[in-house]
């Protein structure tokens, strides 16, 4: 029997309230059961539920460090659209065409009118701007579909992407988006734009959805088990999540408690519910439930306690002050920590018949209580400090430039201001300068920057800032010639403290140091210098990451922009199939309109061109990209990239395996963490990678160390690794050279010494160490073969990342190059494949036979 969520006869006994109640005070964990009984506390019960309560929320404040405050948002309401392809029966958000029409107002606000609510907001000090609309209006409103075309968004979710990226730059404040139900790949597009996001979970209760007459009856977007997942997403994705319930709206006691039970478990599974907000249904004249009871202030304060009691002491609670009366002293004496958002400019478009309260009010009313006000951001204090991977970190500089660094709240007298995001992204149009894999050993690249320098790489007075603390050297005491004995004796037993020294030495300290090198390779791979002949296929170099080490990447209307089709990718497979070579190495930019399924393609279209050839491809930048845009997992994703051809990926994108470092490096490539993972997965999966570091910008010997620490630990734990291959930071074109915050590229005495460190660090478990001779070239390659390496690479037969960046070595070695490398070097030289085996007697006579000579390559374009 189900208890209707009201005073009456259904009451529990004196001895159920008395139990529950007693357990709620020792702090003892209350079952759904127990919470349903709470919920019906009234008089003197309520009294003692409430204090325990707010005694509960005190240890969470004084846990979190801010005792005796309680906190706001002071925002501006964006009603993006009031269309809705849902029919809530207690709703006047929203409304339909032709309502909106005969108002003078367009099916979604334009852009100038959400800027200028966002300009006289920041005016005002407002930090938040809250995006609230209902949910995918274009798959019920035809009129919706049409302005959405009419102004080149393909859905809903790219326009409110698209303001989101304006309100950053334009206005500085921070948007938390409000777009209803949303799937995981919607949270990876919104989240680099919303430093937080919300939905209300509003109910479990599935009958108040599926059942004719019902509030959610008609509406395919308030079915519980598609909300929940919602929130579960929202903590996959890592996004700082808001909701919430809707209490009066026909659940019963027993359903009330089953959905903060729900939204406790989604909390403790996955640590992303920022606050939770307990709202009360007031009924609205022109509704289906206009009739019905509006939920009584005493059902509010019960709800609030049990939340509290339930969530515990860490959680955040909200009440909104303007559904209350007044009564703002039971709602702190119930639990809550915080006001929600509260605007001094628009009004409450979801409840507008209930102005906000004056802040002014909220805070003497709050000092009655006992409580300070303090203004937070739409993001919570918890967040902000956490930082990665919470914020993405495009919004890292936006949220700073508001934020308290001690305690993550709002920074008392900041004023929003604009910053640079990212540019939005254009229709996709294959075209560009598709003989750029030649002409950038002829022509050069069109000029040394894109044209949006300035903007789309950040804020580069905050990047320098931030990359100072990094870039001072660290004090080395350890004895060198003791840590060069230990390196002698047995390299697995040097500690960090030895490798730094090591790290540092120079003069006959290094020379000693890259003999001991050459020592530990020649034991362990012998002379053999190996090499590979190989194709680099880069299919694209349109690109919105945003990284800042990066000069190959190109907006899609840059002049050096290109795009490769699948039988131009698959042709130049077979053009070097057919002079010899057993692998094509396959990495493009992250095109912003490219599929996740695209991968797949490229990969199936040369195995199909070439069933004898190695598909070595897709950086693990490019794995999530994948995995994000098709909405499957990583594992799933590598699955059915293995199926469609893949053979090993490449361990690019890795840059310095250290956030410190990788945050200024780039503006929104995957962190640290992230690539540790799809590295790992490959590996479990069968597909082999290699492994890189990229140095000499603005990292340091600590990051060294902790970078091949790293991949030492992956190795041992997966044996997966083919290889190490270092990457001397080129630094001609960079952007973050540019800017004058990067160093230009190491040095001579760094690439010996990493090369050298690299061989010890990685014995014995990554035996194979390969230099770039694209970077080096052929007498900085002959010397790292002295310090330690032992593979030179591949043949290459086109290389555009290097050369946009400004190195001037060419993009092809013949077998005969590679060979002399080896020779000057003092050693002999071998084939090999991608996995270090024998290359066959017919794939060696072909690349013999056409040593020397390019393929006539094809035009991208008819």
């Amino acid at each position: 029997m189900t208890t209707p969520a009201t005073p009456g006869p259904g009451r529990p006994t004196e001895n159920s309230m008395r139990r529950a109640l007693k357990r709620a005070r020792d702090g003892v964990a209350l079952d759904t059961a127990e919470a349903a009984v709470l919920l019906q506390a009234r008089g003197e019960d309520l009294t003692g539920l409430a204090a325990s309560a707010a005694r509960v929320r005190d240890a969470g404040l004084e846990q979190a460090g801010r005792p005796g405050v309680i906190t706001y948002s002071k925002s501006v309401f964006v009603p993006l659209t009031r269309l809705c392809r849902d029919k809530c029966h207690y709703c006047t958000f929203v409304t339909v065409p032709g309502k909106l029409r005969r108002a003078g107002h367009g099916m979604f606000m334009s852009p100038d009118e959400v800027l200028d609510i966002a300009r006289k907001g920041a005016a005002l000090g407002c930090k938040e701007a809250l995006i609230t609309l209902g949910d995918k209006p274009e798959d019920r409103w035809p009129e919706a579909r049409e302005w959405l075309d009419a102004h080149g968004y393909d859905d809903t979710i790219a326009y409110v992407r698209a303001i989101s990226i304006r309100i950053l730059e334009e206005t500085g404040l921070l948007p938390h988006l409000n777009p209803g139900v949303m799937s995981w790949t919607d949270f990876q597009r919104l989240k680099p734009v919303a430093p937080s996001m919300g939905m209300m979970l509003e109910t479990t209760a599935t009958r108040l959805w599926s059942e004719p007459g019902g509030p959610h009856h008609g509406s395919p977007d308030k079915e519980p088990a598609v909300r929940l997942r919602v929130l579960e997403d929202a903590g996959r994705s890592s996004v700082p999540f808001t909701s919430g319930l809707l209490i009066g709206i026909g659940e019963t006691y027993e359903e009330r408690a089953e959905s903060l039970f729900a939204l406790r478990k989604v909390s403790r599974a996955y640590h992303g519910i920022q606050e939770l907000i307990i709202q009360n249904f007031r009924a609205k004249p022109d509704t289906a439930m206009r009739g019905m009871p509006d939920a009584e202030l005493d059902e509010l304060v019960a709800t609030v306690a049990v939340a509290r009691h339930i969530m515990g002491p860490a959680a955040c609670l909200q009440a909104p002050p303007n559904l209350v009366e007044g009564e703002y002293e039971r709602l702190i004496g119930a639990g809550i920590d915080d006001w929600g958002g509260v605007s001094p400019l628009t009004i409450d478009h979801v409840n507008p018949e209930r102005p906000w309260p004056q802040i002014e009010e909220l805070t003497e009313r709050s000092r009655a209580a006992g409580f300070e006000l303090r203004e937070r951001l739409c993001v919570y204090p918890e967040f902000v400090r956490r930082g990665e991977p919470w914020l993405d970190p495009r919004l890292r500089p936006h949220v700073a430039a508001l934020a308290d660094p001690e305690t993550g709240l709002a920074r008392p007298g900041a004023l929003p201001a604009g910053l640079p995001w990212q540019e939005p992204e254009d229709t996709f149009t294959p075209t560009g300068r598709t003989d750029l894999h030649r002409t950038i050993d002829t022509q050069g690249r069109t000029a040394d920057r894109r044209d949006d320098y300035d903007e789309v790489y950040g804020d580069w007075d905050a990047l320098r800032e931030a990359a100072a603390p990094g870039m001072a050297p660290q004090r080395i005491d350890t004895d060198v010639r003791e840590a060069l004995r230990t390196a002698a004796d047995d390299p697995t037993r040097l500690t960090d403290a030895e490798a730094l020294a090591l790290f540092h030495a120079d003069g006959p300290a290094l020379d000693a140091l890259c003999r001991i090198a050459d020592d530990v390779r020649r034991s362990v791979v012998g002379d053999d210098v190996t090499y590979i002949v190989t194709r680099n296929i880069n299919f694209t170099n349109v690109c919105y990451t945003g990284c800042r080490f990066c000069a190959f990447a190109q907006r899609r209307t840059d002049a050096d922009a290109y795009t490769l089709s699948l039988t131009q990718v698959a042709d130049r497979a077979q053009q070097a199939w057919d002079v010899g070579a057993v692998e094509v190495c396959m990495q493009g930019g992250i095109h912003p309109d490219l599929p996740g399924t695209a991968y797949f393609d490229i990969a199936k279209a040369v195995k199909e061109r070439v069933p004898g050839m190695h598909v070595h491809a897709f950086s693990p930048m490019e794995v999530v990209n994948g995995a994000t845009r098709t909405g499957m997992s990583v594992r799933e994703w590598l699955t059915a990239a293995r199926e469609a051809g893949l053979d090993t990926i490449p361990g690019t994108a890795a840059e310095i395996l250290d956030d410190e470092v990788r945050w200024i490096l780039t503006k929104g490539k995957l962190p640290a963490a992230t690539w540790i993972e799809v590295v790992k997965t490959a590996h479990e999966l069968g597909i082999r990678s290699s492994s890189t570091m990229m140095y000499g910008h603005v990292d340091q010997p600590r990051h060294w160390l902790g970078h091949l620490r790293t991949l030492a630990g992956i190795q041992r734990e997966t044996g997966g690794f083919t290889e190490f291959v270092t990457l001397p930071f080129i630094h001609t074109n960079a952007p973050v050279y540019l800017a004058g915050i990067a160093r230009p590229g190491p040095t001579t005495r760094d690439n010996r010494a990493v090369t050298a460190m690299a061989r010890l660090l990685l014995h014995p478990w990554i035996p194979n160490i390969q230099t770039s001779w694209v970077k080096l070239g052929t007498e900085g390659a002959a010397e790292m073969l002295r310090s330690g390496a032992n593979d030179l690479g591949g043949t290459l037969m086109e290389e555009t990342i290097s050369r946009m960046a400004g190195s001037s070595y060419g993009s092809y070695k013949s077998v005969h190059d590679l060979v002399a490398v080896a020779e000057a070097a003092g050693r002999p030289a071998k084939p090999r494949t991608t996995l270090y085996g024998e290359v066959p007697d017919e794939r060696q006579h072909a690349a013999t036979a056409s040593d020397g000579h390019l393929p006539e390559l094809l035009p991208v374009l008819d």
